[in-house]
């Protein structure tokens, strides 16, 4: 089959949606397929990535991101006529200016010898960016009316999607990750710990609020002098909260325990996760899955420990030592607690989490996107 994986970002970017579509991709070439990546700007030289429109940045949902300006509809209808795919997949909420514009020339081309699908990304961080999307849904009413399957990555993004779009069936697919890929990445294994030996805590994510991080440093600062002295907490990440971030160290006398570590790439990020004894991601809300909980798990971190909010909670589970409220900082401080001190729950843990990342490695999630999206066989 020839496919289009289509975003109305920058493939270039490392975010979430980007990471998902790239490790997609991977798979679908690696099984034989063709595939190419509709996009907005691009710097990439890669002839299966097609660049279609300028951007603008915007904040939405927490998150700086690019959206599209208006794509020229006869630059997307030569790329079709061109191509002529078999599937056109797009990932949502889109842009009537970009994606939207690709569904309605692929329908006007191809009518329905092209099957178009999609998938629902997001859960909303904030009133205004659900009601945002509930209003983008209204804008793409008879757009969306053109799509074969739309499913979403959880649970909670689905039920989102109902309420945002309209629609009534909307299949979970979660998102893959190339867990031999992070494996192979990690250089390094973490060493055997002994008792009363230095532990790493980790962080990695944008310092935005949503992400926790404020809080993840007031519930280390609680945290006895015995317990801190273990710990070597690790902050990887830029954003705009560095500098509070930075202030709560020195408030709370931390800068011998904590290091801020800048910017991991997507190179370095594999060895930065498998160093940790306990990966931290305690974002406080507007995430529809929590590719992080997984990649962290692919990496071999100890114990991957996220934030409880609808889309973690669907990935990481109900299991009480995994998830937290990080706004209750009491609650953090003692989970922390026990996780440092209790090395056998560390291990039982782990070896559940390395059970169920194998739920979501790229192999078994892309064999579903082939035969339930897809409709391949």
């Amino acid at each position: 089959m020839k496919v289009a994986l289509v975003l109305d970002d920058s493939i270039d970017r490392p975010d979430g949606v980007q990471q998902y579509v790239r490790s997609l991709g991977s798979y679908l070439t690696s099984v034989g397929h063709e595939v190419h990546y509709l996009c907005s700007a691009s710097e990439s030289t890669d002839p299966f990535v097609h660049a279609l429109s300028r951007t603008a940045s915007v904040k939405f949902n927490g998150n700086g991101l690019t959206t599209p300006l208006p794509a020229s509809r006869k630059v997307i209808r030569s790329l079709l006529e061109r191509e002529m795919f078999d599937v056109i997949h797009v990932q949502t909420p889109h842009s009537p200016f970009l994606a939207g514009r690709v569904v309605e020339e692929a329908r006007k081309l191809q009518a329905r010898s092209v099957r178009i699908v999609a998938t629902f990304l997001i859960l909303p961080h904030s009133r205004f960016s659900a009601l945002s999307t509930r209003a983008l849904g209204k804008v793409l009413a008879k757009n969306l009316r053109k799509f074969d399957v739309i499913s979403a990555v959880t649970e909670p993004a689905a039920e989102f999607a109902k309420a945002s779009f309209g629609i009534t069936d909307v299949p979970v697919i979660p998102i893959g990750v190339d867990v031999a890929a992070f494996q192979a990445a990690v250089h390094t294994p973490r060493p055997a710990r002994a008792a009363g030996d230095t532990l790493v805590v980790a962080f990695l994510g944008r310092l935005v609020e949503r992400k926790g991080v404020l809080e993840l440093l007031e519930a280390v600062a609680l945290l006895p002098g015995e317990i801190l002295d273990r710990l070597d907490v690790r902050i990887g990440g830029r954003g705009p909260l560095m500098e509070d971030a930075e202030n709560a160290v020195a408030q709370h006398g931390l800068r011998d325990v904590v290091s801020f570590e800048g910017f991991v790439s997507e190179e370095d990020k594999p060895q930065f996760m498998a160093d940790a004894d306990i990966a931290v991601f305690p974002a406080l809300g507007g995430e529809s899955f929590g590719i992080v909980l997984i990649e962290a798990m692919a990496a071999g971190s100890g114990v991957v420990l996220a934030g409880a909010n609808p889309g973690y909670l669907s990935v990481i589970g109900d299991r009480a030592e995994v998830s937290v409220d990080a706004r209750d900082t009491e609650a953090f401080a003692s989970l922390l607690e026990r996780l440092v001190e209790d090395s056998a729950l560390r291990d039982e843990i782990h070896a559940e989490q390395q059970a169920l990342v194998q739920e979501f490695d790229v192999n078994v999630v892309g064999e579903r996107v082939l035969r339930e999206l897809y409709g391949s066989n």
